[in-house]
Order: C-alpha cells, then sequence, then structure tokens
C-alpha cells in the first residue's frame, strides 16, 4: 500500500528500522586497462537501530561498502540483504549524505529538501509541512528561502541531512558527511547526528577517518583492512551516552582502535 505523506508526517518518532545483512562481498573496479579489488569476502551484520561507523585507511572500500548498501553499486559476489531482501537499485527506504553536500546551487534549501519527496504521492501542503518540520528539526529554520551559497558548510550538511530525512527513510548511510568541516562546526553537528539518530530511531551507517568522531558517534566500529578491503575487527562502544571524550573508557577505545589501524604491514590510518 502506498504512503502518503500526511502518514509520513504524522508518525510515530520511531520509526522502522532496517537490519543490514552483508554475505561474503567481493567488488572490483576496472582502472586504466587494469582490475582494482576494492572489497574481499566482506561479511557483516548490523542490526535493527544501531549507529555503526565503517572505518579504516583510504582506499579500503569503506564508501564502495556504504554505496553497495545504498544500492548505488552491485557486487561482484555475495549478497546484500535488507530486511532479507536483497539490494538491487537505490530506494527511498536508504537516504544517503556525501562530503559534499550536493545542493542544487539554483534551488532553494526548502527546494532542496523538496525534491526528495518527488516520488510521493501527496498534496504539496503536505510536503512543504514535511520539510518544514525537518528544517526546525535541523536548525534551518527561517532558512527556507536562502540559496545554498548563502549557507555556511554546517548549514549545507544540515540541509542535505533533512533532503535524506524527508521521505522518513529505515537506513541512514554517511559517507564523511562532516568530513570538511572545521572542528568546531564538526563538533556541534556530531552531537546533532546523535540527536537526529534518537528522535528519528532509525539505523545509521557511516564512513568516516576520524577514530574520535566514530567513537563519540557509534554503537560499533568496524575496522578495515587495506585494499583488498576486509573487515579486520569490530569494536563495541558500550558506554552511555553523551559520552566525555576525556573520560577513560573513551580514551581507551579510541587508543585500541588506533592501535589496530596501524599494526605492522596493514596499513596506517
Amino acid at each position: 500500500m502506498v504512503q502518503t505523506l500526511e502518514a509520513l508526517r504524522t508518525a510515530p518518532t520511531v520509526a522502522a528500522r532496517s537490519d543490514v545483512s552483508i554475505r561474503n562481498v567481493s567488488k572490483s573496479f576496472a582502472v586504466d586497462g587494469g582490475t582494482v579489488q576494492a572489497l574481499s569476502d566482506v561479511s557483516l551484520s548490523i542490526r535493527p537501530g544501531e549507529f555503526v561507523s565503517l572505518i579504516g585507511p583510504s582506499g579500503c572500500g569503506k564508501s564502495t561498502l556504504l554505496r553497495l548498501i545504498a544500492g548505488l553499486e552491485t557486487p561482484d559476489s555475495g549478497t546484500v540483504a535488507i530486511d532479507g531482501v536483497p539490494v538491487t537499485k537505490p530506494s527511498l527506504r536508504r537516504g544517503i549524505v556525501f562530503q559534499d553536500h550536493r545542493l542544487l546551487p539554483w534551488l532553494t534549501v526548502e527546494a532542496n529538501v523538496l525534491l526528495s519527496l518527488n516520488a510521493l504521492p501527496g498534496a504539496e501542503t503536505e510536503k512543504r509541512a514535511r520539510v518544514g518540520d525537518l528544517l526546525q528539526l535541523v536548525g534551518l529554520a527561517g532558512f527556507e528561502r536562502a540559496y545554498p551559497h548563502q549557507l555556511s558548510g554546517g548549514m549545507s550538511q544540515r540541509a542535505a541531512i533533512a533532503r535524506a530525512l524527508a521521505p522518513r527513510p529505515q537506513l541512514l548511510l554517511l559517507d564523511e558527511p562532516l568530513g570538511a568541516l572545521d572542528s568546531l562546526t564538526r563538533g556541534y553537528l556530531q552531537e546533532e547526528l546523535l540527536r537526529l539518530w534518537e528522535h528519528e530511531g532509525i539505523t545509521m551507517v557511516m564512513v568516516t577517518h576520524d577514530v574520535e568522531e566514530a567513537v563519540f558517534l557509534s554503537d560499533r566500529i568496524v575496522v578495515m583492512d587495506p585494499r583488498p578491503g576486509r573487515v579486520r575487527e569490530v569494536f563495541d562502544i558500550a558506554s552511555p551516552r553523551p559520552r566525555q571524550r576525556s573520560a577513560r573508557d573513551f580514551v581507551e577505545a579510541k587508543r585500541d582502535i588506533l592501535d589496530t589501524l596501524t599494526l605492522p604491514g596493514r596499513g596506517a590510518h
């Protein structure tokens, strides 16, 4: 049955949450007449409602794995499934946010977020109400008529997150969403991401190079080997939120992950 925009807008805060199953996935790309193996025999399960971070050296296949979950790429072998259904193409049930906000410069903030609702039925007033709710949620109320060039980097990323959340996805994929921001803005938006995750009640999977960011945000951290990408180790972060970056367990978790990333012969972070 088709879900209307009004139903999306008035749905409970805690939405349906996706279970992600990755089984024996390998992926390669043709580059300059040769073949580059991005991922090799990767298996991973992500539980509904988890916040999971993928971390590792450049070229370890983190973003490739995220694109496979999104349905933007297909594996050479193995399977990626959401709630038991194989992923074969993109879906509104899976939102994605990139390091570059990718807002259309000729559209206002409101119009950019509305774009993600074009494929859904419903009255224009319902769609605008949903967008208004989200802009309020991400702290952009009053900037509905602003254009991307009038926004700071952090504001642009909040607009991109609102756009990804508009269809109320069950899974939000984040590919280095804060990587281009200054440290103060990045720290603020880390807290905002946690607030949005708790408010929306969805599963989040994030690619990051920042170990401290991963420890601050995540339930689990997946450390990947350099090319070809494989899962080296998975860390459970059991510390209660909000987490204090100077706390002993936080510092120890960060140190253990950095030690794992820099094991001899495995490539450096």
